[in-house]
């Protein structure tokens, strides 16, 4: 059921962008502590940022009753800058081989069908409340890769919710995660963004 292999977990030293990198089991993030895991399709992404920072306003509730929040991504490039741009309050892990991102049944655009999904309404609703928060994004890096959402019980006993994004704009509400962790949460969800037809791949 769970993608088991090794990840390459980038560690931040506070107050720095010097990574420390050591590989872990997917699996034992939610050894000891339920979790939240959110797949984001690239650190550049201006709609995954938006969506970053809106699951860390749950942060402080999920700290509170002791679930994780993690966010993993396909690849490293990008992963300075986003740090830098604080949009993220859980810890990062890059899974390069994209493994756990096949067995989670997040999928690969084509080039072409690509387009076609970065235009859509979703999206562009998106990339809107992305850049009416002064978040922004670029292209570099992985175009093609889609991610979603993990919730796991603590010690993998049952999964709580895992979503996978069909257009790139897709992304769970903050209410529908605090009801799979059976959690209140105070947190509001921030008006979602809307993007042009420049930055729909963002």
């Amino acid at each position: 059921m769970f993608p088991s292999e090794a990840m390459t977990v980038t560690q931040q030293e506070p107050g720095t962008t010097v990574g420390l990198k050591r590989s872990v089991e997917l699996q034992t993030l939610w050894q000891d502590q339920p979790v939240v895991l959110l797949f984001l399709r690239r650190f550049g992404c201006q709609v995954c940022r938006w969506m970053a920072s809106e699951v860390s306003k749950l942060e402080p509730e999920l700290r509170a009753s002791g679930v994780g929040l993690v966010g993993v991504a396909p690849e490293e490039f990008g992963l300075k800058e986003f740090k830098e741009g604080g949009f993220f309050k859980g810890s990062i892990y890059v899974d390069e081989q994209k493994k756990s991102y096949k067995d989670l049944g997040f999928k690969r655009y084509t080039a072409l069908s690509v387009v076609p999904a970065a235009l859509g309404k979703k999206v562009r609703d998106a990339a809107s409340k992305a850049s009416a928060e002064g978040i922004q994004g670029n292209f570099s890096g992985d175009l093609l890769q889609s991610g979603g959402m993990l919730i796991v019980a603590k010690g993998g006993e049952q999964v709580l919710l895992h979503f996978i994004q069909d257009s790139p704009g897709d992304h769970v509400a903050l209410e529908d995660i605090s009801k799979a962790l059976g959690i209140s949460a105070t947190a509001k969800a921030g008006q979602k963004p809307v993007c042009n037809d420049d930055v729909c791949t963002r």
